[in-house]
């Protein structure tokens, strides 16, 4: 693998600048692409990060034959791997010696279902279906946890010493409607959540933990999670807990959840009814606005409540 691979065919010019600097997460494809792609043409100097690596360079090439980018290149990424994440942070200490933008995207359901829906009925019965049809296990509930909620925990310590070199460092975490507090029926879980003068991350670490329990055990209730409530949906409301806690403890860095819509992905097996350019819209909007609110929850482009 080579550190901040970019194609041959055409000079890199993220090096020859002092352009602002944005990691994404996940970025090969779907949401990711599409951020990655808008940051790009907004002449972001973009690091795209992917955990396949062949992956990663497609989508690098892609952008860079269909657009004529010359400000991307690739790095191979796990976000629950410390390695991993400890040779992006050194490439971009070495190379730029600041991040100025980084944007959370890497995600996974948690979820399999029970079985195939047929893309060919309307967007609506295939949403409906996806719902009725999706089931968990409790080892997929422990990589759901690891990717939405400690990926996005891991990569934020790391990275926040070189945000903070930059003059506008910004963290934008792709969240979700599904992690808002509204939809929580236990009110003592939901104050809990909501009280971010008391609510600790090492309190977030163990409800993030005991979930995949709950989902073995069939106990999700225990804590105070709704009957039904699948791990995706309890490691987006972790997400935006901790995003809240980080921004109040680091004013300076402006650090904020959207949620992009319910956007046609692999993620749902494709039963969303945004495209991807349509939800990309809130990430980038929040990524590269003049410094504004932090430790808010904005759903696509509104301004929202968590």
């Amino acid at each position: 693998m080579l550190d901040g691979w970019v194609p041959r065919s055409r000079g890199c010019k993220i090096m020859e600048s002092k352009k602002r600097i944005a990691v994404v997460t996940g970025g090969n494809k779907g949401i990711g692409l599409e951020i990655c792609k808008e940051l790009a043409l907004n002449g972001i100097g973009v690091i795209l990060t992917a955990r396949d690596e062949k992956r990663g360079k497609e989508a690098v090439e892609k952008l860079t034959t269909d657009y004529g980018l010359t400000n991307i290149i690739f790095h191979q990424l796990d976000v629950t791997d410390h390695p991993s994440i400890a040779s992006l942070v050194n490439f971009i200490k070495k190379n730029f010696g600041k991040l100025d933008i980084l944007v959370n995207n890497a995600a996974i359901t948690g979820l399999e279902l029970s079985q195939p829906i047929d893309e060919k009925l309307p967007q609506p019965k295939r949403a409906e279906l996806y719902q009725k049809y999706i089931v968990q296990s409790y080892e997929k509930a422990v990589d759901c946890m690891k990717t939405n909620y400690y990926g996005v925990k891991y990569m934020t310590e790391a990275f926040l010493p070189l945000l903070h070199l930059s003059n506008a460092g910004r963290i934008v975490n792709v969240s979700s409607t599904r992690g808002q507090l509204q939809g929580l029926n236990n009110e003592k879980l939901k104050k809990e959540l909501d009280n971010i003068d008391n609510l600790t991350v090492e309190r977030i670490d163990h409800l993030t933990n005991s979930f995949p329990k709950h989902v073995r055990d069939n106990t999700v209730e225990e804590d105070g999670w709704p009957p039904r409530c699948n791990v995706y949906r309890a490691s987006k409301v972790l997400m935006n807990a901790y995003t809240r806690i980080i921004a109040k403890r680091y004013p300076s860095v402006t650090i904020n959840c959207v949620n992009p819509g319910y956007v046609s992905t692999d993620l749902n097996s494709n039963t969303g009814f945004l495209t991807v350019s349509e939800g990309a819209q809130g990430p980038v909007m929040v990524a590269l606005a003049e410094r504004g609110p932090t430790g808010q929850f904005y759903d696509r482009t509104q301004l929202s409540t968590f």
